[in-house]
This record gives C-alpha cells, structure tokens and sequence, in this order.
C-alpha cells in the first residue's frame, strides 16, 4: 500500500509550515496597535486639558489686571476732580488728631471745608470721627472746633462718629435722613474720594466729592495710597463695601 501522502507535492526548502489562520492574526494587530496608541492618546489628552487650562488661566488674569487699572485710573482721575456744588450738607472725614489738635492731614480737610463754606455751598457741615482709648477728644469734636475758630457757626455743625470711613459715612446718613436731607459734597484726600463716593452711594445718599488740594499726602505716598484704594475699591464694587467692611474688619 501506498501512503496518503505520496501523491502530495514535497514542500520547497524554507517555507513556512504552517500559518496562523487570518483572523487570529488581524486580532493580534487590532491588540498591537491598541497597545502602541495608547498611551500617545492619553499623553495627547492630557496635554490638551493642560493647554486648556493655561488659556483660561491667562484670560482671567489679564481680564482681572485690566479691571484693577482700570480702577487705579478711576482712583487718580476721581482725586483729581472737583465737584463742587451746592448740596445739603458738607461731609468731611476724619483723620487722626492729637488731644483736640487736628493733624496736618485732618488740618487740611478742614482748610477746604472753609473755603467750601464760605462759598455758600451748603447751609450743614457734618465732621465725622470717633477717638482711641485714652484721647480725650474725637476726630469729629477736633473737627468741629478747627471750624469754629475758622468762622463757621457751632450750630451749622453736627458731629457723628465711626471708627472706620464707612461707619462714618452710615452715621452721617442717618443723622442726614433724620433732617429729611440726602445731597452731601464729600471732602477728603484725593486718594481716598473715590471710595468714600461709591460707598455714599452705597448707603444711598447723591454724593459729590470735593478733595482737598493741600493735601500733605503727596509724591510716592499718595501713588501708594491709591495702589491700595484701587484694591479695595475694586473688590468692593464685586461684593459691597459692607461686607468688605465685615471680612476685612
């Protein structure tokens, strides 16, 4: 007997004996290429999340650092603006005195308030201030007695307190409103008008600021005061210059 396989050609020297059927191997290609693009497709993921955040990252800083020069400008160009007219009372706020002596800063608020006086403007000035423990006097009661021996009448002023320019401002709105009276023309330094504006409008009075020119806050002092009024009122525009207040004590 012949065997089976004698009528089957030889096979040629070198050639594979057997091969993986077709579809074992694309399944081991679909697995080899899996493996391969993997972690570039991760690596790539993340690279673009990373960009992504990068862009938000920068946006907001560049929209924030515009918002705060922008408030800086606001801060110069208010202190530098006099809007002086007649209204229903001059507010001026305190500054620290020395047992019933105003100090040169405080002294020249009150120099403006004379003048402004004098022009006619309102018929009711209002000094604001409370004192520190220990002084015998407040930055209202200083106030008021600097103006009396300047020649503005005891009984056109009227004095409130607060320890800080907002408490000062709030007092003086209630006394006002207690007068039936909401128009005030605001002295202070140029640095410090535009807060005490926007917070008098806060607290609803029409205000107007009118800051003093002889301020003895000048040159880098004043540049500093106002890099620092410019943080404080633009974080105050977002969230309210009580709360603020409140956060910051």
């Amino acid at each position: 007997m012949t065997s089976s396989t004698a009528d089957e050609p030889p096979q040629a020297f070198g050639a594979a004996v057997d091969e993986p059927p077709a579809d074992v191997t694309a399944d081991l290609e679909a697995v080899d290429e899996a493996v391969d693009s993997t972690p570039v497709a991760a690596g790539g993921g993340r690279s673009r999340v990373w960009r992504r955040v990068r862009r938000i990252t920068v946006a907001v800083v560049t929209v924030l650092a515009v918002y705060y020069l922008a408030t800086l400008w606001v801060v110069y160009r208010t202190g530098n603006t006099d809007q002086a007219r007649p209204v229903d009372a001059i507010v001026v706020l305190g500054a620290a005195q020395y047992d019933g002596r105003p100090s040169p800063q405080l002294a020249a608020r009150l120099d403006h308030v004379v003048d402004l006086w004098n022009e006619g403007l309102a018929p009711l000035v209002v000094t604001t201030g409370g004192n520190l423990p220990g002084d015998r006097f407040t930055e209202a009661e200083a106030s008021a007695n600097y103006l009396v021996d300047r020649g503005v009448p005891s009984d056109a002023i009227v004095q409130v307190g607060g320890a800080t320019s907002y408490e000062s401002l709030r007092d003086a709105r209630d006394e006002l409103r207690s007068r039936g009276l909401e128009r005030v023309l605001l002295v202070s330094d140029p640095y410090h008008s535009l807060r005490i504006r926007l917070v008098s409008q806060e607290l609803g009075l029409t205000a107007y600021v009118s800051p003093t020119p002889t301020s003895t806050v000048t040159g880098r002092a004043a540049f500093w005061r106002e890099v620092k009024e410019a943080a404080g009122v633009a974080v105050g525009r977002i969230v309210g210059f009580d709360r603020l207040l409140r956060i910051t004590g």
